[in-house]
């Protein structure tokens, strides 16, 4: 496999397909969008079908001269904390391109930025030197932010540049202490540097290069800081809700299952390996951070109006469990370390096929209603709509983490980490998660039962693509509940450079 430059293809293809379809008739951008998301999905299987989950280093691996003069390569490479995200973002855009409604089917500009964003989304995942990693990860937000712009609701324009200049700012930190690491280690690599930083002569060499020995601490909270926002944690975080909520629904889909991981992706391929020190010394504090997120999102979601904002609120609550998890026992006791890395990863995957399928029956719940989307607004929906309420109740459970559906094994990973590293954190956890539980419960109380009002009584059921959709994800979910190894087992050499 690594003689094919099947990483590059990777990225290539939805590119590819985003300019071609920009200049096709428009009559031809969607059966072009469509078969561009599933090549890329198909090299996406391909490349998981030859994976080798036992092994240590990268695997796929390409390395080009790029710019030597500032230790800057074409370098990529997969490994067991990347491998999920890539499965995931491929398998994620097809879905979004067939949720996208009627009238959105003759317009290249939407289907083309959806593929660019997909083609950096997926060169983010892969790159190993962070130059490279930094042009991706920047470059998602130029089509998140016109998508916001150009398709989104009444308060499109402030939320989405809020959205822009918040994460932009993120960028900003992160390039500062990035910037101050190449010039004290002389390279972006970053599996040169987690090496360093394993030996500890990563911190001794930005102290003997900036002449104090804080300057590692000062990097330690640029980077954090940076990838804080795109997470996003607490106070953080004001830039998602309206993003989320004024953005049309199949771009809410691509920011809440996609976008909103590459925070943590961040975390696990820049953060973790290279601060182990730090991370160590304020480890306290950002456990505190993180179960603040985890609380203050799970409260605030309980009383929102809104079903998108709420839907929002829970996206920071999970989230933030996947970070408290992070936090909690990186470079810890290897069994409790593992388990936590594993955790907090099949906890965010499945988030991102659970969080999009929700987000998507709000936006069917606001067509049929002619835009209304406030949870106190519907009613006995399972009586006109069965199938609808079925689908979207059991996506419900899904996220609150019913045993049996996809959110479960994650959550039970993650917990029998947290408990015995950090009692405390886990009992703030177990707090955000019953209080999930009962905005959740509460959407389904009052969206599906009780009076039917007057004028939803000819609320249309699911079509049949609708159901096709729906099932797919539902059955995805249930899948992904009784057999977590699916993903699970591609995971098993996630840990290097997280226990210590």
């Amino acid at each position: 496999m690594n003689a094919f430059p099947l990483l590059s293809l990777l990225i290539a293809l939805p590119l590819a397909a985003s300019v071609w379809v920009a200049l096709l008739p428009a009559r031809a951008a969607r059966p072009v969008a469509l078969g561009g998301s599933l090549a890329t999905l198909a090299a996406a299987l391909f490349l998981v079908r030859f994976f080798d989950p036992t092994a240590t280093g990268l695997q796929a691996v390409e390395r080009l001269p790029w710019i030597p003069a500032l230790g800057a390569e074409f370098h990529l490479g997969i490994d067991g904390i990347g491998i999920g995200f890539v499965l995931l973002t491929a398998a994620l855009v097809p879905f979004v391109l067939f949720a996208f409604p009627a009238a959105w089917c003759r317009d290249r500009l939407t289907f083309s930025l959806v593929l660019a964003l997909e083609s950096m989304l997926l060169g983010a995942f892969v790159a190993q030197n962070f130059l490279l990693w930094f042009l991706c990860y920047e470059l998602t937000l130029i089509p998140a932010y016109l998508l916001i712009r150009l398709r989104g609701g009444p308060g499109r324009h402030p939320a989405s540049l809020q959205f822009l200049l918040t994460t932009q700012l993120g960028g900003v930190a992160l390039l500062i202490g990035f910037l101050a690491v190449q010039r004290a280690a002389g390279t972006f690599d970053l599996q040169e540097l987690a090496r360093m930083a394993g030996s500890g002569t990563l911190h001794a060499t930005l102290a003997a290069t900036f002449g104090f020995a804080g300057v590692g601490t000062l990097v330690f909270a640029l980077v954090f800081l940076g990838l804080a926002v795109k997470i996003p944690l607490l106070p953080l975080h004001t830039w998602l809700p309206p993003a989320y909520a004024e953005a049309p629904t199949p771009v809410t889909m691509l920011l809440t299952g996609a976008l909103s991981k590459l925070g943590l992706y961040g975390l696990l391929r820049l953060w973790v390996p290279l601060f182990p020190e730090e991370l160590a010394a304020f480890r306290p504090q950002l456990v505190l951070l993180a179960s603040v997120t985890v609380l203050a999102s799970a409260f605030t979601a309980l009383v929102q109006t809104d079903l998108k904002r709420v839907l929002a609120y829970s996206s920071i609550n999970h989230l933030g469990l996947c970070t408290l998890a992070i936090v909690a026992t990186a470079h810890g006791e290897s069994g409790a370390a593992r388990a936590g890395l594993q955790g907090a990863l099949l906890l965010a995957i499945n988030h991102g096929l659970t969080a999009p399928a929700l987000f998507w029956f709000v936006g069917l719940l606001e067509a049929r209603s002619g835009g209304v989307r406030g949870i106190g607004s519907f009613g006995g929906l399972r009586a006109v709509a069965p199938v609808f309420s079925g689908t979207m109740g059991i996506a419900l459970f899904a996220s609150l983490g019913l045993p049996g559906l996809n959110g479960f094994p994650g959550e039970l990973l993650l917990f029998s980490a947290l408990v015995p590293i950090s009692p405390w954190a886990a009992a703030a956890g177990l707090i955000g998660l019953l209080i999930t539980a009962v905005f959740l419960l509460r959407i389904v109380h009052r969206v599906f039962h009780g009076p039917v009002p007057a004028e939803h009584a000819g609320f249309a059921d699911l079509a049949p693509g609708e159901r096709r959709l729906a099932f797919a994800a539902v059955g995805g979910m249930v899948v992904l509940g009784l057999w977590p190894r699916l993903i699970t087992d591609l995971l098993v050499a996630a840990g290097k450079g997280w226990i210590g």
